[in-house]
């Protein structure tokens, strides 16, 4: 670790002498780049460093453990414990700012909760999914819109897509992908018997234009009349949009504007995000053949995550949290879920680096 913080200072010097050359703050690309990869060595350079300066600190004390002052060693004693747990605190911090960097964690989420198994309750649990999502969303102050919703007549979602802006959105919610489990009593169950039902959700990283770059000529765009909720209008106007990726088959719709060019911006966005993901899946199943999906069938047995509503129960098969306090889970309390989650992943990476 000691040889990979050198090779990080190093790195870091380097940077900050190019970022005082002429031709390098001219050419604005350049320095942007640059100035951000600043801006992520900056602490790790500082942790190294603070960590060199423990090392003497504790090396100076460990000489006056032979004064023959008993006072003076008694002192160097406490000195160079409390120095030794500050140093292994801080290279267990350091261990994990060396982790591979997940280039996707800054961006923004398009995500995706659909349905599965289980019909109408399903759709309820989309929602309450939704809501929880949101909820969250607002706990972090970050922005919600949505891009596309087809309702069930009973107040759920068959599918609700929505994009997620803020700093650090897809690091807090990339690991919600997955199919999520329900168990409860539906409200229109009237014998009180506890119902099984799934909804699925994915988390796509918002793509930029120049990330996935679009043939027109790929595209197929069909125009239609909205369905449901929304007066008169829905009837009256062909403002929804469905645009088919002709290469690879993927298929976007959204119909929640009224206006037809808005609708197709969405649908762009949504796209884009999607081959994105595809291209990042391929990318990544070239090193790890076994990728799971994210999404899955939607069938109850393929399940990340149980939320038991007559338990007040919610349990995250992955890492075999079981948490009782679903109500507030439900409510957006999820940091302790995926502060667990990204806690066991950075783990697994960091004994993968280590074998």
């Amino acid at each position: 670790m000691l040889n990979k913080l050198e090779q990080v200072a190093d790195r870091f010097r380097e940077v900050e002498g190019l970022l005082s050359d002429p031709t390098v703050v001219n050419d604005q690309v350049r320095y942007r780049a640059l100035t951000k990869e600043h801006a992520e060595l900056i602490d790790v350079v500082n942790g190294y460093e603070r960590c060199c300066q423990i090392r003497e600190e504790i090396s100076g004390s460990q000489e006056l453990l032979k004064d023959s002052d008993q006072e003076v060693r008694e002192m160097a004693s406490a000195e160079v414990s409390e120095l030794e747990a500050e140093r292994e605190a801080l290279e267990a911090q350091l261990k994990l700012m060396l982790l591979p960097k997940d280039p996707n964690d800054l961006r923004n989420v398009i995500i995706e909760v659909r349905a599965g198994t289980g019909g109408d309750e399903a759709a309820l649990f989309a929602a309450d999914l939704f809501r929880m999502y949101c909820r969250y969303a607002d706990r972090q102050r970050w922005k919600v819109e949505l891009l596309n919703t087809a309702e069930a007549g009973i107040g759920g979602y068959k599918e609700v897509i929505a994009l997620i802006s803020g700093k650090g959105v897809f690091s807090r919610f990339k690991y919600e992908s997955g199919t999520h489990r329900v168990q409860r009593v539906p409200e229109t169950e009237t014998q009180g018997r506890i119902h099984t039902s799934a909804c699925t959700v994915a988390v796509l990283p918002e793509a930029d234009d120049v990330e996935v770059n679009i043939d027109p000529s790929d595209l197929r765009i069909d125009l239609y009349r909205a369905s449901g909720a929304g007066g008169q209008h829905v009837n009256k106007t062909e403002s929804a949009v469905r645009i088919t990726h002709i290469p690879t088959g993927v298929v976007v719709s959204c119909q929640d504007e009224k206006s037809q060019h808005k609708n197709k911006a969405r649908a762009m966005k949504v796209l884009q995000s999607r081959i994105l993901d595809a291209m990042q899946a391929e990318q990544h199943a070239k090193t790890a053949a076994d990728r799971k999906s994210q999404v899955g069938s939607g069938d109850r047995s393929e399940r990340i995550r149980t939320y038991n509503f007559p338990q007040g129960r919610c349990t995250d098969h992955r890492v075999g949290l079981t948490l009782y306090k679903l109500d507030a889970i439900m409510q957006g309390d999820l940091d302790e879920v995926i502060d667990t989650l990204t806690t066991y992943y950075q783990a697994e990476q960091m004994a993968g680096q280590d074998s």
